[in-house]
């Protein structure tokens, strides 16, 4: 009558917060979704999504899945998938990315390289032209 729910064991249940009064200095590793919105000096490496909320600021490295950044954010920066800057977003640094979604009146002061565009460079070769 009642059936039971399989689980999925790829599936990623952990959250992580960082909340408003909170600062943490050193370097973080885990599988799962990342909320800041507190302080955070340091590298994060998740396999996850990554917030970063109005009151929230970054100094160091990220690497991640996914990132929506409406806080600040200052070091390296690389998200494989979809970056999201909302209109508070304060980014400085080097980018790499796999798409780019920037709202009107975000500060985006930073290098910027797309995994794309990147991969599509080095797989063209050169044509040869054929003279008449």
């Amino acid at each position: 009558m009642f059936s039971e729910k399989k689980s999925n064991p790829n599936q990623v249940l952990a959250r992580n917060i960082i909340g408003k009064d909170t600062s943490f200095v050193g370097d973080i590793k885990s599988e799962g979704d990342f909320r800041i919105d507190g302080k955070v000096e340091g590298n994060i490496k998740t396999s996850g999504r990554v917030v970063i909320g109005t009151e929230g600021a970054v100094k160091g490295t990220i690497e991640c899945t996914n990132a929506d950044i409406e806080g600040k954010f200052s070091g390296n920066l690389t998200v494989d998938q979809l970056l999201s800057l909302k209109s508070s977003a304060h980014i400085s640094g080097d980018v790499i990315l796999g798409k780019l979604s920037v709202e009107p009146g975000a500060n985006f002061n930073a290098t910027c390289n797309m995994k794309g565009s990147i991969k599509a460079l080095k797989n063209e070769q050169p044509k040869a032209e054929k003279i008449a």
